[in-house]
């Protein structure tokens, strides 16, 4: 039986754009991009065409574009990067309760160095209320960070909403864009963000790579000291060849960017789930504001690790985990106010750039064959 990869919010498969990239750089531009010599000269090349592409597709200037290994790295470094320029003065970040552990667990540690944090709620689609982040902000808050997009559910936030509140305090805002670029616009100056993370992995290119935007004039202290890499905010030799990776999977997305296909194939999705199993199954999240590959959907007083260990050829994710025998709601859904009955059937399934209908309508009938 064929296999059926619906996974792309967890990892997407290298672009073939991406690997052909990559494939030179695998025996030529293997000097030290910052050597003064030939050999280092054709990497540095590689390095800062790349960063032209990772600008291009957010409309940003190159120098404010940061290579990281990763969007945790990135979101890492926005938050301790800015905190540590504090000097020891109160200090006050403001995030959402559904962000990702990369943004939540930095935040837990900055707690524990005195910082103090305040964990906006969401409504039941999993929608930050722009009042809500008015309301937390103090004399002393240094940063706000609202994902872009829910990696969970596909909720989109009201990042320009929220900028524009950051704005009217003077403080720094950071979105969360793993999930988002590539797949819907994320265009700096029109979202209104100061710094913005992104991912390799969740866009067509390999794993380790990833880019913070920092606005100029944002000043932040780097994470890793060295010989002052990256404009001296986040040292280590560049890699030519993942970030050659990332610069091309930022090239070709632009054609991909609220992909009507996609959307059109995740829609006809839901449609024949509420035809085989009517109020049976629910769906989580945003129904419009959600991205365009995103499909979270309960099935009602079932578990969804149960349902997708009975297809093992469908690759997707669930809401729940199972540990001693007690089912626990994911943080996300929890926070959305889902009920446990209702969330611990919760599956996430993720389109992408090769999913094809014949791979949707043989997911319906396993779930029919799953759930009789």
């Amino acid at each position: 039986m064929a296999t059926i990869y619906l996974d792309y919010n967890a990892s997407t498969p290298i672009a073939p754009e991406v690997g052909a990239a990559m494939r030179p750089l695998l025996e030529d531009a293997f000097g030290n991009p910052s050597s003064g010599h030939w050999a280092g000269a054709p990497a540095k090349v590689a390095v800062e065409n790349a960063r032209g592409k990772v600008a291009a597709l957010l409309s940003c200037h190159t120098d404010e574009v940061v290579f990281t290994s990763g969007g945790s790295e990135a979101n890492n470094l926005a938050l301790k990067g800015l905190f540590f320029r504090r000097n020891d003065r109160p200090s006050h970040v403001i995030v959402s309760v559904i962000e990702h552990p990369a943004t939540l667990e930095p935040c837990r540690f900055l707690e524990r160095l005195g910082a103090r944090v305040t964990y906006v709620r969401v409504d039941g689609a999993g929608l930050v209320d722009p009042d809500d982040i008015r309301k937390a902000i103090t004399k002393d808050t240094f940063l706000i960070s609202v994902m872009h997009a829910n990696n969970e559910v596909g909720t989109i936030q009201p990042i320009a909403e929220i900028a524009k509140v950051a704005r009217e305090h003077g403080v720094p805002l950071h979105s969360d864009a793993a999930q988002s670029a590539g797949k819907i616009p994320t265009r700096v100056d029109d979202l209104g963000v100061d710094l913005l993370s992104i991912a390799g992995h969740k866009a067509y290119a390999p794993k380790g790579i990833g880019a913070l935007y920092i606005r100029r004039g944002i000043d932040i202290e780097p994470l890793v000291h060295g010989a002052g890499h990256e404009s001296g905010r986040r040292a280590g030799t560049e890699s030519a060849l993942l970030t050659a990776a990332l610069g091309t999977a930022c090239e070709i997305a632009p054609p991909w960017i609220d992909a009507t296909g996609i959307r059109q194939l995740r829609d006809v999705f839901w449609e024949n789930l509420r035809a085989a199993f009517g109020d049976r199954v629910v769906l989580n999240g945003h129904p419009v504001l959600r991205l365009p590959n995103t499909l979270n959907v309960s099935f009602v007083g079932r578990v969804g690790a149960d349902i997708l260990a009975a297809m093992p050829d469908v690759a997707a994710s669930t809401g729940s985990a199972c540990h001693s025998g007690e089912i626990a709601l994911s943080p996300v859904l929890k926070a959305m106010g889902v009920a446990p009955e209702i969330g611990m059937g919760a599956i996430r399934f993720s389109l992408g750039r090769g999913t094809t209908p014949e791979e949707i309508d043989g997911t319906v009938d396993r779930l029919k064959w799953a759930l009789a």
